[in-house]
């Protein structure tokens, strides 16, 4: 039981990190960009309270982390905050600038990754009480935000690279496109269960992990 606590205790703050900072990117991109709904109603907001999901943030994140604590496998978490609300119809060039606006969560990410990884690099300079919650609590915060950052990205809608990629496509065919989303979660999900989405996502997620710990100087990391 203590040692659930303590790793709920090390992911608590990196994953909602990770969900706020990629929410408000969205939105600090979008007004930005001409659309300030988020700011209108009171999202443009590093406060976590603001953004949290009860499902999404809370019991999906904690039930992974039960669920790890009663295997010998590493825990893994991942979860997601409420949307960020962005109108297209303000953006100077709606589909050009929604893809943009959906860019900015998983770049986000990236560079919370890295921050967390100079905390790390912090964490082993001091050499004192707080070095090993600082090296535990980086290597949770550069691990979820590398997950959420590749999950993101897959091009599947409403994920923000389903999005990028509707806004790459010519117009006729992205509006095609961008009818997947009400069956894109649902798609993700029969990957998650199937097995397929890690074998997907796997290579991916290593890749950035090798790159962000070897830019931060962490080999004990590298997968």
């Amino acid at each position: 039981m203590d040692s659930l606590i303590q790793t709920i205790a090390i992911w608590a703050v990196p994953v909602l990190f990770a969900i706020t900072v990629h929410e408000a990117a969205h939105g600090y991109v979008a007004r930005m960009l001409g659309d300030t709904t988020a700011s209108m109603l009171g999202r443009l907001t590093l406060n976590p309270l603001k953004h949290i999901d009860p499902v999404g943030t809370i019991a999906v994140p904690v039930g992974l982390l039960v669920l790890s604590s009663l295997t010998p496998a590493p825990p893994f978490v991942f979860g997601w905050a409420k949307p960020v609300p962005v109108n297209t119809r303000n953006l100077h060039r709606p589909q050009r600038d929604m893809a943009i606006v959906a860019a900015a969560g998983p770049l986000a990410n990236l560079l919370m990754a890295l921050g967390w990884g100079l905390l790390i690099q912090l964490g082993l300079l001091l050499d004192n009480t707080l070095s090993m919650a600082m090296v535990t609590m980086g290597m949770a915060g550069i691990a979820i935000n590398v997950l959420l950052m590749v999950l993101n990205l897959l091009p599947v809608p409403p994920l923000d690279g389903g999005r990028v990629v509707a806004g790459l496509l010519p117009r006729p065919i992205a509006h095609r496109y961008e009818r997947i989303e009400p069956y894109g979660l649902v798609l993700v999900l029969i990957l998650l269960i199937t097995g397929l989405l890690g074998a997907l996502i796997g290579p991916v997620y290593a890749f950035f992990m090798d790159a962000i710990t070897f830019g931060v100087g962490l080999p004990f990391l590298r997968t």
